[in-house]
């Protein structure tokens, strides 16, 4: 790995550190904050859904005021879902059906605590077919349909530039005061470094779901000789500054496994998803609060695979069962914990796809989405946002293949999130810079 810089390189540090540890608190100290935390938590949990999801076929209209079925069982060709699979839900008046594998996403949406986010994607302002085709890069988002910049952009909320933080992180440094007496970060990735996560003053912790501590009793010589290395003085003031941030790795590292050594759940995940265990880890941690003494947490999670250049139907059912099936478990973890009304898990992902097949069976990168907010707290049960027309070429189709110009940005859809986690009104702006280039900031979609 290339390290640019010394900040960069001692936050590697820590990461690796925590990964290879990842499970543990500091007990005496979470105690004295454990009321606190308990009193007054709140959890925003991001599946981050890698290869840019197809929302297509994720979110369908059946029958509504703008358009019907057919509009989309003809711009989707032999991709389109029958409409007998799908399983329905109600807008209002209008009637759409979500993905036949959406079956716990479904039932969680008719009582009310799963809503629906409406062709969501990354903006710098609001823009239609016609501005975008003046070809005026000032108002399009950089290096559109690429997966490393469009994932990155979405991680960071800067659509133009190259972004060192990403807006849960500033949402961490603008909060650490609610977690002053904290003994483990307020940040955790259970898939890896993720930018989404990078603070100015604040770091997350990288949480490899079922590992065990690197200093438990069965490694005692190997933490006698770390910790030596740790404690030795080479005069080099860098590799110094290293070993204090490693050292507190470590700690962090023994107190979440202490933390987490006798926290059980009796909810059942799906065997065998690598989602499921990232889900069923934040539920432990979560459940630990108290120890760790912590107010606010942020985790990221992440599912791969949703590249589907071809073989898509038969991909996407087997993904998207798998994230209906951990959410559903995670949402029956966080009640019987009880935090379903303090904890938001919300979902994200590069770009969508095109609603015009390709020739392989698959779909190709496009632009905007519909996601999904899950959470006893969430205004469940309706759609946020504004749900396009599938006519390809229409106003809202980028290049006539079905290529959404996504009508809510992601400033807002942070935004929204951010406050109900506890950023005032008047900070939004400092963590979403393009904000008050759209009509609200709060999309209402949290009570």
């Amino acid at each position: 790995m290339l390290i640019r810089s010394r900040r960069e390189f001692l936050r590697e540090t820590i990461r690796t550190v925590s990964a290879a540890g990842a499970l543990g608190a500091m007990g005496k100290f979470g105690e004295m904050n454990a009321m606190a935390a308990g009193a007054n938590y709140q959890a925003l949990v991001c599946i981050y859904l890698g290869g840019g999801n197809d929302g297509h076929n994720t979110v369908v209209p059946i029958t509504t005021a703008q358009q019907p079925y057919s509009l989309y069982a003809k711009g989707r060709g032999p991709l389109a879902l029958p409409q007998a699979s799908l399983l329905p839900v109600n807008n209002g008046n209008d009637v759409y059906g979500l993905h036949p594998k959406l079956v716990e996403v479904r039932n969680l949406y008719q009582q009310g605590k799963a809503a629906v986010v409406a062709n969501l994607g990354m903006l710098v302002k609001p823009i239609d077919r016609n501005i975008y085709n003046t070809n005026n890069t000032a108002i399009i988002p950089n290096a559109l349909f690429s997966h490393s910049d469009q994932s990155s952009q979405w991680q960071t909320a800067n659509p133009t530039g190259l972004g060192s933080t990403g807006w849960g992180g500033r949402v961490t440094d603008l909060l650490q005061p609610m977690n002053s007496g904290a003994t483990f970060p307020a940040m955790s990735s259970l898939n890896g470094s993720s930018l989404f996560l990078t603070g100015q003053q604040t770091f997350a912790a990288t949480v490899s779901p079922g590992s065990v501590s690197l200093l438990q009793a069965g490694n005692q010589a190997r933490a006698v000789g770390l910790q030596q290395l740790l404690q030795f003085d080479n005069g080099l003031q860098l590799v110094q500054a290293a070993n204090s941030v490693t050292s507190r790795g470590v700690s962090y590292s023994n107190a979440l496994s202490s933390a987490l050594s006798g926290v059980t759940l009796a909810t059942t995940f799906p065997a065998g998803s690598s989602l499921g265990a990232q889900l069923q880890t934040v539920a432990k941690i979560i459940k630990a609060r108290g120890a760790l003494g912590i107010s606010r947490q942020i985790f990221f999670c992440g599912l791969g695979g949703f590249d589907t250049h071809g073989s898509q139907l038969t991909l996407q059912d087997q993904l998207l069962q798998e994230l209906s099936q951990c959410v559903g478990a995670f949402y029956a973890a966080t009640q019987e914990v009880g935090v379903e009304n303090q904890v938001t898990t919300f979902t994200a992902s590069e770009f969508g796809r095109t609603l015009s097949p390709n020739s392989n069976g698959g779909t190709d990168h496009a632009w905007g989405s519909h996601h999904f907010v899950i959470g006893g707290g969430v205004q469940g049960g309706q759609f946020f946002g504004q749900f396009p027309t599938l006519a390809l070429g229409s106003l809202l189709d980028a290049n006539s293949r079905g290529t959404l110009i996504p009508t809510t940005s992601v400033d807002q859809y942070g935004a929204t999130l951010a406050q109900w986690f506890g950023v005032g009104a008047g900070s939004v702006a400092s963590i979403f810079p393009n904000v008050g280039n759209f009509g609200t900031s709060n999309l209402g979609f949290l009570g």
